[in-house]
């Protein structure tokens, strides 16, 4: 399912904080044309992460903010200081640098013929949300579909994109725009009893979120179709830190970086592994858990909350460890 990708050269032609967090980058194709893209669509891009001069060249995803103009395309990238590093170098860049990305992708496509919709973002998890939210404010204003955004930021400073959001969804005064600071908690069963039958739900946003959203769905007996979610796999319970996988039938011991994902460290050591999407969504990576020393940290959207609990699998692309695992691959030797 990795099939290959293609690179294309690329400058920062521009850079402004949205946020003391959150800072959007312009970017444009060497080729100077930026293709068209429709909502949902992200962009793979090449980032250098690690200590200036001397790391490593990862890939991170970014979903494209906004209607395309067909010569730059936009992403906001917020900072972790916390996180694998790819952030951190965003940030180090400025107008003038270049880099290597893809074409648009998109594996979180906008249906236009629901009768109602309720965007819940959390975060930088409402990059992707914006240009919904223009094509559905356009939307509702032609036909009358009822159009809700819920969106949660740690503090009304974090808030980016508020007033384009606002605009696109109604005036500041009338806009369907909620808003809910810090740990304010949201009624999400209330709010899903709220979307007409056949409504859809398009969320992306922290992990622990989108658990508690599928949950309410789940509960409300809605269709599991009409529930569209997104993730990078960018949070999680514990800190990231480096840990060691064993893999007893390879014979070997990896350290995984604090900066590399658990795939990338196995693909860097020679371990075949399957994957598709790279955000914990598709669940083609999950590898069987033979054994912890210390505790897992699934960032996934792909195994149910009673799988976690178990232990007995982790999704490579962006679950990690505290400690210590034991692991088993795909890989079997081939019969004579």
């Amino acid at each position: 399912m990795n099939s290959e990708i293609h690179w294309m050269p690329a400058r920062i032609t521009a850079c402004r904080d949205l946020t003391p967090t959150v800072r959007e980058f312009e970017l444009t194709p060497e080729s100077g044309m930026a293709g068209g893209y429709e909502p949902g669509s992200h962009l793979q891009v090449q980032v250098l992460v690690g200590v200036p001069g001397a790391g490593r060249v990862q890939t991170r995803h970014y979903s494209l903010v906004g209607e395309p103009d067909g010569r730059t395309w936009r992403i906001a990238v917020k900072r972790l200081d916390d996180g694998r590093g790819g952030s951190l170098a965003m940030w180090r860049l400025a107008p003038g640098d270049r880099l290597l990305l893809t074409q648009p992708q998109n594996h979180f496509g906008l249906d236009i013929t629901a009768p109602g919709y309720l965007l819940v973002a959390g975060g930088i998890g409402i990059t992707p949300m914006v240009l919904m939210a223009q094509r559905l404010g356009a939307l509702a204003a032609r036909k009358g579909v009822p159009v809700r955004m819920l969106y949660g930021a740690r503090s009304s400073e974090e808030l980016a994109y508020l007033p384009l959001l606002q605009a696109a969804l109604g005036s500041p005064e009338t806009s369907s725009v909620q808003t809910h600071i810090g740990n304010a908690s949201i009624d999400f069963a209330a709010e899903i009893a709220a979307l007409p039958h056949g409504g859809q739900l398009y969320t992306c946003g922290p992990v622990p979120m989108l658990e508690a959203v599928k949950r309410a769905w789940m509960g409300a007996g809605r269709a599991p179709a009409d529930l569209r979610f997104e993730t990078f796999g960018s949070s999680g319970r514990l800190p990231v830190q480096a840990f060691e996988v064993r893999i007893p039938r390879h014979d070997l011991r990896i350290q995984v970086p604090a900066e590399s994902s658990l795939l990338e460290a196995l693909e860097a050591a020679g371990v075949q592994t399957l994957w598709d999407c790279r955000r914990g969504e598709c669940g083609l990576c999950a590898m069987d858990v033979l054994a912890v020393d210390g505790e897992i940290d699934h960032r996934d959207v792909f195994l149910s909350e009673k799988e976690k609990r178990e232990g007995r699998r982790i999704c490579a692309c962006v679950s990690r460890a505290v400690g210590s695992i034991t692991l088993d691959s795909a890989w079997r030797p081939d019969a004579p």
